[in-house]
This record gives C-alpha cells, structure tokens and sequence, in this order.
C-alpha cells in the first residue's frame, strides 16, 4: 500500500514473517513513531532502543531473564497469587460474582512487584496502578498515529490524565529503585532488582547507570504485569465457554500437584493446562497488531523486492486465525498444541514475537501465566454467567475484551 508518503508491505505468512524478522532481522528497525511513543512512557529500555544500544542492553538483560534465574522467581509469583486468590470469594461464601480484569490485574501487580521488589502491593494501590497502565496504553495507542506528540504540559484533552498515570508508575517504580541504592549493605534480596544491578557488560564489565536500572524496571513492570494479565482474562473466560476443557485441566492439575503450590518443576507434566493458555494466546494475543519494521536496505521476500525504508507491517490476530496454518481458527482447541499433534509452522504462532527481539520475558511470561492458572483452577470452577454478554475484542497497546470479564467463581 501507499499511505501518503510510505511504502507499506504487510506480510501474511508465516514464511514471509520469517524471512523478515529472522533473516532479514540486521536490515531492519523498529518503526520510529511507535518507538519514540514508548520511549517517551517507559525510557530507553531493551523495548524502545537499537543498534548497538539494543544489542549491549540485550546481551546484558539475558541472564536476568533465562530460564534457570526466572525459575527462581517462582515462590514469589506463588506467595503473591496466594494472597490474592485465597480472597476472590469472600469467607464464609460458596461462589460469587467476580470482575476477572481486577482479580487477574491485582494478581499481576502483586506478582510483578514481588518479583521486581521484593515487595506487595494493597488492593487500592493495586487499582490505581491498574488505571494508571490502562491510560498510558490508550494514550499510546492515539499518538502512534499522530506524526507528532504534543507537550504534555499543554491543557488538551486527555494530557492531565497522561501526567498522573506517568507520575503514578514513575513514583512507585522510583520508590523502590530509590530504597534499594540507598542501602548500605546488600541485602540479598534475590530479586530481579538485584538481578539488575548485578549485571555487567562482559565487554566492558561496566554495569547499568542509574538511568538505565529505572527504564528496564519501568518496561519489566509494565510488560509483565499488563501482558500476562491480559492472556490470563482470555484464558479465563475460554476457560468458563468450554467447561469439558476445564474439568480436564483440573483434572490434570489436581493429579499432579496433590493440594500443594505449583513450582517451576511442575510446568512439564501440565501439557493440557499449557496447551489452554497457548490456544488462549492464538485466539487472542495480547500484542495482537503493533510489530512493524522499517528496511535499513532493500530486501527481497517470498517474490517481491522491498526497497530501502519501506515499513513492513505483521498482524498476530491475523497470522494465528489462518485456516492454512490452524484448522479451524476460529474455534478453541487446545488439542493443537499438545505433545503428537501435528506440527505448527514456524512464524504462524508469535504472542511473543520472532526473531531477535522475541519478548525477553517469555519464559518469565510462561511461568507466571501457568502457575497462576493451576492455582486459580485448584480452588474454583469457572463458570459463565447466563446473561454474559460476548465478549469484544478492543485492541488498545494489548488487546482487550470490551465490556471486561465477570465470572462466577464457585469453590471447590
């Protein structure tokens, strides 16, 4: 297409996103108006920077991130849901009525704090952290598509709500990072912080700057609270539509955890619930149409010649509905990602990207999603209210279900 004065090229294969993303990964670059919109919310993270900025960041961020050092985040991921889920129904109730986005937003936030921090958060914080990420992502989402950002101290529309949502994270975030550098002696705290302030540039053996520790929590809190919070409301109410599916994953779970708290160890001998929250990821992702690349220099792909500073634009919600890739995609089967089913082509399943830049926290993503969602089905069934509307989907920054998500939480 031609959208004023870009060439645009939007890729609806799994080859082609392959050969983009993967192939082609050190001839392109992440579109700049999208960049600086988050660059200008969250910092210059391993998320907003490039070239050899990116690539000392990255390399540098990988061991907080691998799979070994995420594992041991997981007690803190449990203590956290505990708190939260051993409340959802209050005491003395069998079942009640319960708004998912807040029960999955609070456990979230606790989670990402906990594991960040070493430190919770209260239930009012926890709303207005909550509301506080959800209008920075609306506000995202319009200046994407403006040319230009105007000042935020100018009195427009919408720019007072934008200070106090950056005010709200940049306090919380800046506490913490605050308390822990003013400690004169480390204290151990096995967090991610620690993880963060630990690193060294195996280059240089220089660390992180001060600058750059806030920005990488700025991003690590937003990412991993909003995204995870989000695949885990799909999940929820796929869960509640398709109850046979859910009494096979508690089955599962019961099985194989006994009563007692999930750890990472367990991950392996959960396919079923693993397969829901994939399927969940396919039907709705949570970064579900915002990857797009602009070409450092003329590339070819499948058949076509792309040429210099060309935008190549990749839809998720796309890719992962195709009936080539996925029999019916449009229908909820989990079977599709269990051990023996047939294979799925590379590059058609992406909630986490492809690539070089693939999400660094999709391992962390993973374990939380599965642990909190073993926990959550140990204690109630999901079960959809008669009068529940459908479900519509909105895409913000993540894609998120219009109206929300109100379940019956029934004890066990």
């Amino acid at each position: 297409m031609r959208i004023a004065h870009e060439h645009v090229y939007d890729l609806f294969t799994p080859d082609l996103v392959r050969q983009a993303l993967v192939d082609n990964a050190a001839h392109l670059t992440r579109w700049e108006r999208g960049t600086k919109v988050f660059a200008d919310l969250f910092g210059q993270s391993v998320l907003t920077t490039s070239g050899d900025t990116w690539q000392r960041q990255r390399r540098m961020l990988q061991p907080a991130f691998a799979p070994k050092q995420v594992a041991g985040y997981a007690r803190l991921m449990v203590d956290a849901a505990s708190k939260v889920l051993d409340t959802a129904v209050p005491l003395g109730q069998a079942q009640a009525l319960v708004p998912m986005d807040a029960l999955f937003s609070r456990m979230a936030i606790d989670v990402i704090l906990r594991t960040l921090f070493s430190h919770g958060t209260t239930a009012q914080e926890s709303l207005q952290v909550a509301a506080a990420t959800q209008t920075l992502g609306d506000t995202a989402m319009s200046e994407m598509f403006w040319p230009i950002t105007l000042p935020d101290f100018l009195p427009l529309p919408g720019k007072a709500a934008k200070r106090q949502a950056l005010r709200t994270l940049r306090q919380l975030v800046g506490h913490h990072v605050q308390q822990r550098n003013a400690q004169t002696q480390p204290q151990g705290a096995g967090d991610l912080l620690d993880s963060l302030l630990a690193l060294r540039d195996e280059a240089t053996g220089k660390p992180l700057d001060a600058a750059e520790v806030f920005d990488q929590c700025m991003v690590s809190f937003q990412a991993g609270y909003e995204t995870s919070a989000t695949a885990l409301l799909w999940w929820s109410r796929l869960m509640a539509e398709h109850p046979e599916a859910m009494r096979h994953v508690q089955t599962e779970v019961d099985q194989v955890l006994q009563g007692r708290p999930p750890g990472p160890d367990d991950l392996p001998a959960l396919p079923w619930l693993t397969a829901t929250l994939k399927e969940a990821m396919r039907l709705y992702p949570p970064i579900a149409g915002l990857m797009s690349r602009r070409t450092l220099r003329s590339i070819r792909l499948g058949d076509w010649d792309i040429p210099k500073r060309a935008v190549l634009r990749i839809t998720p919600w796309v890719l992962q509905r195709d009936a080539r890739s996925f029999a019916q995609p449009d229908a909820f089967c989990p079977e599709r990602f269990m051990p023996g089913a047939p294979p799925i082509p590379r590059g058609a399943w992406i909630p986490f990207g492809i690539g070089p830049h693939v999400c660094i926290g999709q391992h962390f993503a993973m374990l939380e999603m599965t642990l909190l969602a073993a926990m959550l089905l140990q204690r109630y069934r999901l079960v959809l209210p008669p009068d529940a509307p459908p479900c519509v989907p909105v895409l913000r920054v993540t894609l998120r279900p219009r109206d929300g998500v109100a379940l019956l939480l029934q004890r066990r």
